[in-house]
């Protein structure tokens, strides 16, 4: 198995390190446009091997894409990443031409590659995307947006420390658009060990614990100056394994939706079953009107940001 990485920044490098300790793929391949800094992510990662015990082989590559060809997955980190008090919807006139570029000459290379969207706003860089996958003849079940991970890995981590309790015995997701406003962390869904968790918090705790969720990414840029890797590296990794590996597992993504959820034409996320052939099912849940009255603003919002790629 054989993964590209385009993008050799903090976040690119985090989720090469975490596919590659963890064994996922027998090669990943980091690609970067800035002459030697992929190739040295790639010498400086290597030589953790025999440290860490893992034997997956690590490439880098100065933009040449005739490296990642025959890739099975390829995960874009490219673009601007957001600075302190910059929306992700600011990004999107920079990051469209980057993404354009970089998944054009990503799938000429790897055809049948499932292609994982990192680059902000996750949602629009998904859905152009998606158009370009047409115009190529790429399934649209083959291109994921990762923003529902990442996402309901800082809902549990919220839900944890308002409980006081393992966030590995916590369940709950968090669906929508990826972005401060726009994401829905589903409280009323959330369990720990089976239990809801609103038998141990209250309505107004309930309510921090989502709002603190929505503006994780926000949080952390105002204390780091930038974005965020050690998670979001990690959500990458759990997606690109559930591919490789045919796990199947249910992960929020944005995806292509026709119908379901009530929303066409749009990429946003809900929770889909991942295998090998990318995402292979939409799960509906049954929202509340509450819920799907905020899923519908989500909706209007991520398409708003994508009328700017007209």
């Amino acid at each position: 198995m054989k993964v590209t990485v385009i993008g050799a920044g903090a976040v690119g490098a985090t989720a090469a390190d975490n596919i590659a300790r963890k064994e996922i793929a027998d090669e990943v391949v980091i690609l970067d446009i800035k002459e030697g800094y992929a190739e040295g992510k790639a010498m400086d990662l290597m030589q953790t091997a025999s440290l860490e015990g893992f034997d997956t082989k690590i490439t880098g590559s100065t933009n040449d894409y005739g490296k990642t060809a025959k890739s099975d997955v390829i995960v874009v980190t490219s673009g601007l990443p957001r600075k302190p008090g910059m929306t992700r919807e600011e990004l999107i006139g920079i990051n469209a031409d980057i993404v354009r570029t970089v998944v054009t000459n990503a799938l000429t290379a790897s055809p049948k590659a499932v292609i994982l969207i990192v680059s902000n706003p996750m949602d629009t860089m998904t859905y152009l995307t998606y158009q370009i996958a047409q115009e190529m003849g790429v399934s649209k079940k083959k291109v994921i947006g990762m923003g529902g991970a990442l996402d309901s890995a800082r809902f549990r981590y919220r839900l944890g420390e308002a409980m006081n309790v393992s966030q590995n015995d916590l369940s709950g997701m968090v669906v929508g658009g990826h972005g401060d406003t726009t994401m829905i962390p589903l409280t009323r869904l959330a369990t720990w060990n089976g239990i809801p968790v609103s038998r141990f918090l209250n309505a107004d705790a309930l309510k921090d614990v989502a709002a603190k969720t929505m503006v994780g990414g926000a949080t952390l840029t105002g204390l780091l100056g930038t974005s965020a890797w050690y998670a979001p590296g990690a959500a990458i990794s759990q997606i690109v394994e559930s591919i490789l590996r045919d796990e199947k597992k249910i992960i929020p993504s944005s995806v292509y939706l026709n119908g379901e959820y009530g929303q066409k034409d749009i990429c946003i996320g809900v929770p889909v079953t991942i295998g090998r052939n990318g995402w292979e099912k939409i799960i509906n849940l049954r929202l509340s009107n509450e819920e799907k009255e905020a899923f519908e603003k989500s909706a209007e919002a991520v398409r708003a940001m994508n009328a700017a790629l007209k």
